[in-house]
């Protein structure tokens, strides 16, 4: 079994029939992803599938432990599984468990509290003296307008240029 980047290069050949996949470092490993979306991770020469309340049995089933870490001595569990050893075998054989992950990755997107168009507007989002956010009617900010006043840098700079 290959380990390292090799790891990452194999898991992106095993992967290959699914589709055209990228990687990103993140979270000490690798994160995979189809379409922007990750639904699978390289971590210590592992290869772990996204899952949800709808795919997790099939994992367990098979006998996929949940990936776990530990910090500042607590253990936390992700939402995903250890691909079966199974799946490590062939590209035919990951397929299935692909999918079920990347269906996974699409139903958690669509569980969001804040949906992505919600993001984009942020910068027009302003708060009120009573703390409750509002959100501004202009689709582009405003046009900073320049001080009709010179500045005292500015006015200073500006009498030295006068021819006398």
């Amino acid at each position: 079994m290959p380990t390292g980047f090799d790891f990452v290069d194999y898991a992106i050949e095993l992967l290959g029939p699914f589709g055209t996949v990228s990687t990103r470092r993140m979270f000490g490993g690798h994160g995979i992803f189809l379409d922007d979306l990750m639904f699978a991770i390289v971590h210590d020469d592992a290869l772990w599938f996204k899952t949800d309340e709808l795919s997790r049995g099939a994992f367990e089933a098979a006998g996929s432990e949940p990936f776990a870490y530990s910090h500042s001595g607590k253990t936390a569990t992700l939402g995903f599984h250890r691909a079966p050893a199974a799946a490590l075998d062939s590209p035919e054989a990951a397929l299935p468990w692909a999918r079920s992950a990347y269906a996974a990755a699409l139903r958690a997107r669509g569980k969001r509290s804040t949906p992505p168009t919600e993001l984009a507007l942020a910068p027009f989002v302003t708060m009120t003296r009573d703390k409750r956010a509002t959100r501004t009617l202009a689709a582009t900010p405003k046009k900073r307008t320049r001080a009709t006043k010179p500045t005292l840098a500015r006015r200073a700079v500006s009498t030295r240029s006068r021819p006398r």
